[in-house]
């Protein structure tokens, strides 16, 4: 087998920025402050009883409060959304300054305005897989009356739904 299609990280990340992705921001409340990042990993697990997942890298400065808490906020962004993404991708941002609008939600966890979907997720167990955890969570609270369509991320960069 010729050696460039042998698994290594470039691969899987070559590989994966041809899966369009929806994008979505998860918050928790930490000792210092909200804390949040941007996720394509996020997964609907189970209807019943209503579990969802994603992945956090254990290098990320959201880590230790996601780490710590026992509800996150789970953000499905929408198309007008491409700037709160980025800022929540962004190494070293001051992700709740404005012009974040956010307000403390149900358990204490930090809620995002505008966007199309939010959720309040009780943690239920962290999975080691590899330099990440999967966080599988239980959702408790939300509201799913957004308006506008989903922002997705493709090919490393944010992309609107098109018709």
């Amino acid at each position: 087998m010729p050696s460039d299609l042998l698994a290594t990280p470039d691969l899987l990340r070559s590989a994966f920025r041809r899966h369009a992705a929806g994008v979505a921001v998860i918050t928790a409340r930490g000792d210092a402050g909200p804390v949040g990042f941007t996720a394509t990993s996020l997964t609907s697990v189970s209807a019943e009883p209503p579990l969802l997942s994603f992945g956090v890298g254990t290098g990320s400065s959201s880590w230790p409060a996601i780490a710590a808490t026992d509800h996150v906020g789970v953000h499905v962004l929408g198309e007008h959304q491409q700037e709160l993404a980025a800022t929540f991708a962004r190494s070293g941002a001051d992700r709740f300054a404005a012009p974040t609008a956010w307000r403390e939600g149900p358990e204490g966890v930090p809620l995002l305005d505008g966007v199309l979907a939010w959720l309040v997720a009780r943690v239920i167990a962290r999975v080691p897989a590899g330099d990440h955890r999967l966080v599988l969570a239980e959702v408790l609270h939300g509201d799913p009356t957004g308006t506008g369509r989903p922002l997705l991320y493709h090919q490393g960069r944010f992309h609107r739904l098109r018709d």
